[in-house]
């Protein structure tokens, strides 16, 4: 599907038109309860893209950062729209208490090792599939499990649910680092990963083209970085060093955040465009924020002095999401409120959940 024809489409169903939540309408957090209600909250958009959208949905890869919260929104969907469509949520499930927390929001739960070829076949088979399972960071101590879980993993779920819609988590990371003045790379720009990482999820975008053109299975590929909330991020990686005194290095000096409700609703929004050939789309927000400033801002609002070391670099992993911005409007909750946000709940001794993003990276070694 071309960019005209995809900007075309939504223009005709109304998809980009901006819910009650507008300019970040929604309160800010001050418990995780709070936080989760706000991630999952549907949009305007996302109800419209699951009104089109027939059939239950798997979120395969559901027990990561982002998709209890993201499956928790389809759900409240479909419950808003009447719907009794399932919403299931598949993963290894290390955590117990997470299985819990899903099933009392209406979420059905699957245990599945994705690495079991034939635990895959026996999964639901649905009509819609969102596959966000992966393997980043010991990418380069561990590579043969990461092409494994990045490569072999999804192959076999793109045969194994042939001819369903798809959508597949992938990252800005199959980008080169680019110019820091330039508006970051665009979806048909040449891929030239930098990495072990980076080069297993080019080839994840390519086992599920190969399939979906094999078997007919319309297909989005979604580019994101960097998601954001108030637990870990790259807003908070860097309020929590401003916060302890530690050095912020700003030599990988620029970088893209999305809050990650409005990727959410995205990514609902993006399944239903998905098409043969692949929709592909970058998501993040249209911010080119500076690292060092915004360490300043957060050492303003912290009442700290931010300890920078290093200088910018003249390139950085930037990402250009012009297209997605047309299709759907702005985010709803801007990188400004963002900080502002991040640092309140820091003040607050809310937790964070200790996971590092390693934006920092500019060699590709995770």
């Amino acid at each position: 599907m071309t960019d005209l024809d995809t900007e075309t489409q939504l223009r005709n169903t109304t998809l980009d038109k901006p819910s009650a939540r507008s300019n970040g309408s929604c309160p800010v957090p001050s418990s995780i309860a709070e936080l989760e209600d706000c991630l999952s909250q549907p949009t305007a958009g996302a109800l419209k893209a699951l009104e089109r959208l027939n059939g239950d949905i798997l979120v395969l890869g559901v027990g990561g950062k982002i998709g209890p919260s993201l499956a928790r929104m389809i759900r409240r969907g479909f419950d808003e729209l009447g719907r009794t469509d399932r919403v299931i949520g598949a993963a290894r499930f290390s955590n117990p208490e997470l299985i819990a927390s899903l099933n009392q929001h209406g979420i059905e739960t699957v245990q599945v090792d994705l690495m079991d070829r034939d635990a895959i076949d026996r999964l639901p088979h649905v009509e819609n599939v969102i596959f966000m399972a992966g393997f980043k960071f010991g990418a380069t101590q561990c590579p043969e499990r990461t092409w494994a879980m990045n490569v072999l993993a999804p192959a076999w779920v793109a045969e194994s649910f042939a001819g369903s819609r798809q959508l597949v988590y992938s990252t800005g990371c199959v980008y080169p680092n680019v110019p820091v003045e330039s508006s970051g790379s665009l979806e048909d720009d040449p891929l030239e990963p930098i990495g072990e990482y980076a080069n297993t999820c080019i080839g994840r975008e390519r086992v599920f083209e190969w399939f979906a053109g094999q078997k007919g299975s319309p297909l989005s590929i979604y580019r994101l970085n960097y998601a954001v909330d108030l637990r870990y991020g790259v807003l908070v990686d860097i309020a929590e060093k401003v916060a302890t005194g530690k050095p912020v290095d700003v030599t990988m000096g620029y970088a893209n955040v999305i809050w990650q409700g409005d990727a959410n609703a995205r990514a609902i929004q993006c399944l239903q465009l998905a098409s043969i050939p692949p929709f592909v789309v970058n998501i993040t927000g249209p911010e080119k924020l500076s690292v060092r400033e915004v360490a300043h801002r957060f050492g303003e609002l912290l009442g700290r002095k931010p300890v920078i070391v290093g200088e910018e670099g003249p390139t950085a992993l930037l990402s250009d999401a012009g297209l997605s911005q047309r299709l759907f409007g702005p985010p709803e909750v801007c990188a400004d409120r963002l900080i502002e946000w991040v640092a309140a709940w820091l003040l607050n001794g809310r937790p964070t959940l200790g996971k590092p993003t390693h934006f920092e990276v500019i060699d590709g070694r995770y």
